[in-house]
Formats: structure tokens, C-alpha cells, sequence
């Protein structure tokens, strides 16, 4: 699949929401040539921020959960990038993504499928990506994810 991201997204019961602004004094997304970088994306619901320890708090379902809910608010910040035409992107290249979990947790990796495996769900061939699964212990406001993004869209 390449066209009609969105349309897919909704055929899964997904509306990207408004793009995440910045806690803080830096941006949500640069754009450099056909690359888009995307600054750090925490768990969130349609209930507020999802805190908690994976592994101590969260199960890692629950953790796996958490990280999909990132790699939505990516999308929405890819879309903010390409002037609200998802269909821009082109694919997704590498994800960064820091479990607020123990020094014992060792399942990053399956909490990282959650991201994972939604983007290529929602993108197909163009959500295959490179990425790091590791562990934090400790994240902003006491989240149990934040994954970062990098995405090539055309320009």
C-alpha cells in the first residue's frame, strides 16, 4: 500500500489527532531535504498520559499498547510535516524508542512490537523500519513510552 494512508488508518479505526506541540523550547519535527525527524513522542490516551513502569506497573501488552499510542502521535507529527498530506511519506526509516522500565525488564523489544508492528499495519512495506528498543529508568512525567522518529517523505 502507497496511497490513502488515512483512508486505510480509518478502515482500522484510527483519526490521527492534531499533532502533539512541544512541552518545551524545542520543535516536534524537523524537515532536512526528503527526511523528517521527529522529536520524542510520550504514551498517551484518549484518557491523558500512560504512566507507569513496564514490568513493575504495566504488563508488557499494556507496555505494547503504550508504544502504538506513540507511533500514532509520529504520524500525526509526519503528517503536520507534509502539510497535512500523509500520503507524502514515503517510509518510515528508524525508530528510537525508551521503555521506562527496571534493570531486570528485558522484554523492550516486545514493548517496541506495539509501534512496530501498527506501522506496518497501517503503512505496509513503507512502515518496515530500522529501530532500537531500550530501556529507561526513568521518563518525562512518569510515561511508560517515548519513541522517536525518523521518516522520508517526498518532497
Amino acid at each position: 500500500m502507497n496511497k490513502g494512508y488515512e483512508a486505510h488508518l480509518a478502515r482500522m479505526g484510527i483519526t490521527l489527532p492534531d499533532a502533539p506541540a512541544p512541552a518545551a523550547n524545542y520543535v516536534p519535527y524537523a524537515v532536512v531535504g526528503d527526511i523528517v525527524y521527529v522529536s520524542g513522542q510520550i504514551s498517551m490516551d484518549g484518557d491523558g498520559m500512560i504512566i507507569g513502569k513496564v514490568g513493575k506497573d504495566l504488563s508488557t501488552a499494556e507496555g505494547a499498547a503504550a508504544a502504538r499510542s506513540c507511533a500514532i502521535s509520529l504520524l500525526a507529527q509526519v503528517k503536520a510535516a507534509c502539510g497535512s498530506d500523509l500520503d507524502r511519506l514515503l517510509r518510515v526509516v528508524k525508530l528510537t524508542g525508551y521503555v521506562n522500565s527496571g534493570p531486570e525488564y528485558q522484554e523492550q523489544p516486545k514493548v517496541m512490537n506495539g509501534a512496530s508492528d501498527f506501522l506496518v499495519e497501517a503503512l505496509g512495506d513503507a512502515g518496515r523500519h530500522s529501530r532500537s528498543a531500550v530501556s529507561a529508568a526513568s521518563l518525562p512525567f512518569g510515561v511508560a513510552m517515548e519513541i522517536e522518529g525518523i521518516f522520508q517523505i517526498k518532497p
